[in-house]
């Protein structure tokens, strides 16, 4: 069940609804806060809406590597799976 937040990303106030848990948000918004900070601290006067669209863009680029990642380590999981099933059966 949804639940509604009420958060504060770049000292600008939403209400959002999410099946996260209270914890799990709150990691969100830390998260997004920083993110968009060390676009601030790098790149001065950016204009809010250019800081949140490069904050999606690096968030973006993360979450896809880490996609990547994860992919990778499933398949290597099912071929080494495979493999000890096809041990095993050889043995028997």
């Amino acid at each position: 069940m949804k639940k509604r937040y009420e958060i504060k990303i770049f000292g600008r106030e939403l209400a959002v609804l999410s099946d996260a848990e209270d914890e799990q948000v709150a990691k969100v918004v830390r998260y997004v806060n920083e993110r968009m900070e060390d676009i601030v601290k790098s790149s001065e006067g950016l204009r809010t809406v250019d800081v949140a669209i490069l904050a999606a863009l690096n968030i973006s680029e993360d979450y896809l590597k880490l996609k990547g990642v994860n992919q990778d380590l499933c398949d290597q999981l099912t071929h080494r799976s495979e493999k000890l099933i096809q041990l095993i059966e050889n043995a028997s």
